[in-house]
């Protein structure tokens, strides 16, 4: 139905920002395939460029200018481009996800950490703290020994925790998941992880993302045993 309506109106850009964002949503929770989740993480991301290109034709080609060009012109940022702008980084974060073995994608995570820490200059409240809750996925991908830096992901999972008035269960679960298993910090995740169980579902808004948030707590908190 989205797409039928965004190819009905190509030029809409809230049109495309919900497109983006309900496509993300397909690609992180309901694919059960490698190529489901590609296919679908990429029409996010085409959907969310086209809906940035809309608000300012300078970031058309975001992809093939250089670090320093894509830089500066995130220094331009101002107003409601925020929000356009979180939904390309985000949506192109879950393209490098979708193809991690890809490592020309990969070598792209510099200009989308670059676009996240933009959006969180600007607003840091914006979509529920999940700004924060992007960053501290990308601190939290490396380990200590080779770089990674666990204590400002660490600040970051708490940050978007607060944001959200603790109604932000995706953060405690993805708080868990990326940090505590890292350290090997098993009290820290079983109580996260109980605490989103034990969680109310929320408003109306979050109901989803919330169920599917109880959903991988669970099955986290069946695999601890094994994992520590």
């Amino acid at each position: 139905l989205m797409s039928s309506m965004i190819k009905g109106d190509p030029d809409n850009a809230d049109l495309l920002v919900s497109g983006a964002n309900l496509y993300a949503a397909y690609a992180s929770s309901f694919t059960d395939t490698e190529g489901s989740k590609k296919a679908l993480a990429g029409r996010s991301y085409d959907y969310a460029s086209r809906a940035m290109c809309l608000e300012d034709n300078r970031f058309c080609d975001v992809k093939n200018i250089s670090y320093f060009e894509f830089e500066k012109l995130l220094e331009t940022i101002e107003g409601q481009q925020v929000k356009y702008l979180f939904v390309l980084v985000s949506s192109w974060a879950g393209v490098i996800e979708a193809n991690s073995s890809d490592w020309n994608l990969v070598a792209e995570l510099p200009k989308v950490k670059a676009g996240i820490q933009c959006v969180l200059d600007t607003d840091e409240t914006l979509d529920n703290g999940n700004v924060h809750l992007y960053m501290a996925v990308m601190e939290s991908l490396l380990p200590p020994a080779l770089g990674g830096k666990p204590e400002l992901a660490k600040k970051h999972f708490e940050r978007a925790i607060e944001i959200s008035g603790g109604s932000n269960q995706m953060a405690k679960v993805l708080y868990a998941e990326k940090y505590a298993r890292m350290l090997f910090d098993r009290k820290l995740h079983d109580d996260l992880l109980q605490q989103v169980v034990d969680s109310e579902d929320g408003p109306e808004e979050h109901i989803l993302i919330n169920t599917l948030s109880k959903q991988k707590a669970a099955e986290l908190m069946l695999s601890a045993d094994d994992y520590f």
